[in-house]
């Protein structure tokens, strides 16, 4: 029965981790960790150095492989018989902390370069160019807001801009989830609210799962927040419920 419960829970949602474990050199990066994301769902993730969030974000990718546990994504698709290449064109989109975008081309190049079916840097330049591409990139400008921008080099950009601009490439793989990592470092507090105004509107109509530091900004958020420590779940549920629970106090905010 308790088998059953978990095969209904997996096919209705996006992102399903059930007892999850992985150690590298006698060290437990991802102690019996589940985690379930549904669809449409934005999900915060918190927690002091070392917790494993990167390394969460790793299996998810098929960067790294689990020694043991579920990862399945969309029901029935399980991520551990897959490699990165494989899981990025399932819909698995990940934006690490530093951004890397083509320095030397446009914002609207960058974008054109990101969609599916790829291109190399040759073939997007003198591609013809289709509605429906043409369609897509005007969706993406005016959702990053970097529109005004879009024949600017993006080597011109400010540090928000090009973390925007690298949401954008993101988003013209046309990805239902999107995993982001610290996004809001280095920015000032005007890129900040708008990085959180850019995930909320993206968070419509994909999943999203946001690791980042800055309380603030998660609070701009207004999600479910999970607080990962020693590779497994420590608390969960609204930042009000999580900032106050003793243990998150303990290990990660302080008092």
């Amino acid at each position: 029965m308790a088998k059953e419960k978990r095969l209904g829970a997996r096919r209705e949602t996006l992102l399903y981790l059930d007892g999850v474990n992985k150690t590298f050199d006698g060290f437990k990066a991802i102690n019996n960790l589940s985690l379930v994301v549904q669809r449409g769902e934005m999900r915060a993730i918190i927690g002091p150095n070392g917790a494993g969030k990167t390394t969460m974000m790793d299996i998810i990718t098929g960067k790294t492989k689990p020694d043991s546990g579920d990862v399945f994504f969309a029901g029935d698709v399980d991520l551990t018989k897959y490699d990165e290449a494989a899981i990025a064109s399932m819909g698995i989109g990940r934006k690490f902390q530093k951004p890397t975008v083509f320095e030397g081309l446009t914002i609207e190049d960058n974008l054109r370069l990101s969609m599916e079916g790829s291109r190399s840097v040759l073939e997007t330049l003198f591609h013809r160019k289709s509605g429906k591409e043409n369609d897509l990139v005007e969706d993406i400008l005016e959702e990053t807001r970097l529109g005004e921008r879009r024949h600017a080099k993006a080597a011109d950009l400010s540090h928000g801009q090009k973390q925007w601009l690298e949401i954008g490439m993101l988003l013209a793989q046309d990805p239902e989830l999107l995993l982001v990592d610290e996004p809001v470092a280095g920015m000032t507090d005007a890129e900040t609210e708008e990085t959180a105004r850019l995930l909320r509107k993206i968070s419509e109509t994909r999943s999203v799962v946001v690791v980042e530091h800055d309380m603030h900004f998660v609070r701009m958020l207004d999600v479910k927040v999970t607080c990962l420590h020693e590779g497994t779940v420590l608390s969960e549920g609204s930042l009000d419920h999580v900032s106050s629970d003793e243990r998150v106090i303990e290990v990660y905010l302080g008092r």
